[in-house]
């Protein structure tokens, strides 16, 4: 379902996703902001993909000079600029991240919380996209789940079925990484191989990093 998360997992839907009472799951959501602002000296430009209501925009906000976060949800981007109505450096606007056109515009691209994933589509066309936006020397941060992170992983999507959030879980066609709902929502995984292929493709400095037995990251550096 290419629009899932404009047509029905937007906004404050969005919202009550990460208010999660699992204690594992909320350390996840921090340990990804933490490894990503720990990168940044305060002066970076910052393009997020895929930034819903601008949950990690906030997060990153003190630690870059610019924050845009572009989401395909227009309920989402509308939540969002109240949400982020003390964070005067964070901009959020309508898009496809799978059709921008920047070129050299930022330090830092972000696309993280299984993104590559979330925002369906070619995922190599995204990463083609969110590198070719980075200036010379910049970064860009894809994230998806480590395979570690399992239990925690269908723990919290079963606790938003349970919240209505999400369509029930098809035990039946569930495992492997993949989680399907049976409302046709679903969402999968990339495997360290997965990523170091996506890395090669672009024949550019790399690396694949797992973070808090949760994340796995693509990091990727644009040389020229």
């Amino acid at each position: 379902m290419r629009n899932y998360y404009s047509g029905k997992l937007n906004a404050v839907r969005l919202l009550e996703v990460y208010q999660t009472g699992i204690e594992r799951v909320r350390q996840y959501l921090q340990a990804e902001i933490d490894f990503v602002t720990g990168k940044l000296s305060g002066r970076e430009r910052v393009l997020e993909l895929g930034a819903g209501y601008g949950r990690i925009m906030r997060e990153v906000s003190p630690f870059a000079a610019r924050v845009l976060g572009l989401d395909i949800s227009e309920d989402s981007v509308l939540f969002g600029k109240e949400y982020l109505r003390d964070n005067p450096n964070c901009k959020l606007e309508i898009a496809d991240a799978h059709l921008i056109e920047y070129r050299s515009e930022f330090d830092v691209v972000l696309c993280l919380q299984n993104g590559l994933s979330a925002i369906k589509g070619d995922p190599i066309n995204l990463v083609t996209r969110g590198i070719r936006a980075l200036v010379a020397g910049g970064s860009a941060f894809f994230s998806t789940y480590s395979a570690n992170f399992w239990g925690p992983r269908l723990e919290w999507f079963m606790e938003q079925a349970d919240k209505g959030l999400l369509g029930e879980i098809d035990w039946e066609r569930t495992g492997k990484g993949r989680i399907v709902c049976r409302d046709g929502f679903s969402a999968t995984t990339f495997s360290v191989e997965d990523l170091e292929k996506m890395g090669q493709t672009t024949g550019l400095p790399y690396l694949v990093e797992e973070v808090d037995g949760s994340s796995l990251f693509l990091v990727i550096k644009r040389t020229g």
